[in-house]
């Protein structure tokens, strides 16, 4: 599943495509799985919006949607007050891809937006475990993340997070009403870099190991979104392009290799039914 880092890298490159542009159509496909909103319902709210800006928010990406005739006017994009959000999430294998209505239409496309640009932006996802939705700004609350920012949290706020947790700190990490975007990839590259078990209880851990948890994890997001995220199976961003933080991973998907820091095999274990992967000597 994309992660936060990936979900990151594809909200920006989105944006960087579609600002500004206004939605000409909508097609969507017959599956009912992507949709948390009716399709016809998001094709009635969709057409002749437009795109102020795509940004993430924990997992998902938000598309902020103006009224088509305040931008034709020429107002300030970044000063437009949205009316509507498009909700992407990308689930298990969803990918956001910016291409051409001329393009081959790829197997399991579920959407497309067609843009008066001439460009048109798709929703893939082989295993259709991604949602959709569109959200009416005078009707619903904007959409927001259950859980804390990893990337602007400060120190206090993230050791309250996990006081008298009684469950194990890999687990904790990947508790999205805690920390919203965290994955098993960054979890377990966090906990390397802070030295720390996977195992150890959350509520246990001391302020100081908090802190170099802290700091390790908003190194780790920092650095893969740098490197376009984790392509370990079939993620691309917005442009089909692979990312490169796979080549920076520690421990995730290490087993048996030796510690890039110690030489010790790594170790692999199921924690919560994920696969965990740490270093013995290193992480205590």
């Amino acid at each position: 599943m994309p992660e936060l880092p990936e979900v990151e890298t594809i909200a920006r490159g989105v944006d960087a495509h579609v600002r500004g542009d206004h939605i000409v159509q909508v097609w969507f496909g017959s599956h009912r799985e992507p949709f948390k909103t009716p399709p016809a319902q998001q094709a009635k709210g969709l057409e002749g919006l437009v795109l102020l800006s795509v940004h993430r928010t924990g997992k998902h990406i938000v598309c902020e949607l103006g009224a088509g005739s305040s931008a034709r006017r020429g107002l300030n994009q970044r000063d437009a007050t949205p009316t509507a959000q498009w909700i992407v999430h990308l689930g298990m294998t969803g990918r956001l891809l910016m291409t051409t209505p001329e393009a081959p239409v790829a197997p399991h496309t579920h959407a497309r937006l067609t843009l008066g640009s001439g460009r048109e932006l798709r929703f893939v996802d082989p295993r259709r475990f991604g949602r959709l939705e569109f959200r009416d700004l005078g009707r619903s609350a904007s959409f927001g993340a259950p859980g804390a920012e990893p990337l602007t949290i400060g120190q206090l706020e993230f050791a309250a997070l996990f006081h008298g947790r009684r469950l194990a700190i890999k687990s904790a990490l990947l508790n999205q009403s805690l920390l919203a975007g965290v994955g098993n990839i960054y979890a377990d590259e966090s906990l390397f870099r802070a030295g720390i078990r996977p195992r150890r209880m959350a509520g246990r851990l001391t302020r100081a190991e908090l802190e170099r948890l802290r700091t390790a994890l908003r190194q780790v997001l920092e650095d893969a979104i740098r490197l376009g995220g984790s392509s370990v199976s079939d993620y691309v961003d917005a442009d089909g392009v692979r990312g490169f933080f796979q080549l920076e991973h520690c421990v995730y998907q290490r087993t048996g290799l030796p510690c890039l820091r110690c030489g010790t095999p790594i170790r692999r274990i199921l924690l919560g039914g994920r696969g965990t992967h740490y270093c013995p000597r290193c992480q205590s």
